[in-house]
């Protein structure tokens, strides 16, 4: 298969349960490259990238988030390799600060 990238927004009681970080850590397990931030009340924004089986899992993941989360929808739209440029230049994955 080859590689994708995902932009997905995950709306819920999302922030203040400890999302971005389970995020970062699931992805990076799955070998995923891509950020996750925290994004206005009751949203988490990230970008997933690589092989198309693994992305397709996160995703999955992110419809359940950590136990203390509660989702109520993921939306995911394809995306450029632009997208990826919010990463620090020393990680494959980054936790970002809200905006």
């Amino acid at each position: 298969m080859s590689d994708v990238i995902r932009h997905v927004l995950i709306r819920g009681s999302v922030q203040g349960v400890g999302f971005r970080y389970w995020t970062r850590r699931s992805a990076s397990a799955l070998g995923l490259q891509g950020w996750v931030r925290n994004r206005g009340r009751d949203i988490v924004e990230a970008v997933f990238a690589g092989p198309e089986q693994a992305v397709t899992e996160m995703i999955a993941l992110c419809r359940r988030g950590p136990a203390s989360a509660r989702v109520v929808a993921v939306d995911e739209a394809a995306a450029e390799p632009d997208a990826l440029g919010l990463r620090r230049p020393d990680e494959r994955f980054s936790e970002l600060p809200t905006v």
